[in-house]
């Protein structure tokens, strides 16, 4: 079974990337024949899937990094926000109204405008597939740039964050939506600025639009066995499994700064890719 895309902030980019008309009326999935392998033959919109150059996700491997001891911390002001529970029938998501925030990026400023998670992890960090991964997705004012913010997760405790609308999560059972009130991001806001990985690649759902900045935060959460099925509970079977399959790095060239001062399991790496043309 497929599904029909619809108005869904998760994809909000690429609103601005391709006309409603051919971007609402294709379906896709993450198996069978709509599945990720031939997402490029979709669509003509959606042809970055198959031939792109810098897709997302990649795996993130430290022996091919270099050490640049001058990357900046993570420059981001996240704001408390009224926020509906959406289910997005491929993932959970979290889409705010108003102004909730941004991230600044080389001097520019990008907007939060949702959040949603996949399970499995989609990017792979020091030879592991995690639990989960969150997605915090941010635009620029002209909504023309997206950057992502991830957050890799393992299954332990739980996650405050989605502790504020768990119950919402099981209210939602096959509603479209929910409105959960005032959502709080200080959970974000108070964890490591200068553990990150970043890349350029691209969004992990069609149309795979590339240019994508990619900030990984370098320390695991945790969230619960509980809270994982709640994020599940609400799709249909092909859309549990919604992790994006690894996509090959294409010649890149890559800063990092070591990350220090944090359990050996749980250490990543801050890295910088910069793909070439």
């Amino acid at each position: 079974m497929t599904m029909k895309l619809h108005f869904a902030i998760i994809s909000i980019a690429a609103l601005a990337l391709c006309t409603s008309a051919d971007y609402f009326s294709v379906n896709f999935s993450y198996n069978g024949p709509n599945g990720p392998a031939n997402w490029g033959r979709l669509s003509p919109s959606y042809a970055a899937c198959s031939n792109g150059k810098a897709q997302s996700p990649v795996e993130l491997i430290k022996t091919d990094i270099v050490i640049n001891k001058d990357l900046k911390n993570i420059a981001r002001n996240y704001l408390p926000a009224n926020a509906t529970l959406v289910n997005n029938e491929f993932n959970i998501g979290v889409h705010f109204e108003g102004k909730v925030g941004d991230i600044n990026i080389n001097g520019k400023n990008y907007s939060l405008k949702q959040l949603h998670w996949h399970s499995p992890s989609e990017h792979k960090a020091n030879g592991r597939i995690h639990d989960a991964e969150l997605h915090l997705v941010h635009l620029t004012e002209d909504i023309k740039n997206i950057a992502v913010v991830a957050v890799l997760y393992r299954l332990g405790d739980p996650d405050p964050l989605i502790s504020q609308f768990e119950e919402k999560l099981v209210e939602l059972g096959n509603k479209k939506e929910i409105a959960i009130g005032r959502f709080d991001l200080e959970e974000i806001n108070r964890s490591s600025r200068r553990r990150y990985y970043r890349y350029v690649g691209s969004l992990t759902t069609p149309p795979c639009k590339e240019g994508v900045i990619w900030t990984i935060l370098g320390k695991l959460r945790t969230l619960s066995t509980q809270q994982l099925n709640l994020l599940k509970a609400p799709l249909n079977p092909e859309f549990k499994h919604n992790a994006r399959p690894l996509q090959q790095i294409n010649g890149p060239i890559t800063e990092a700064t070591p990350v220090l001062l944090i359990p050996r399991q749980q250490q990543l790496c801050t890295i910088r890719v910069y793909t070439t043309t």
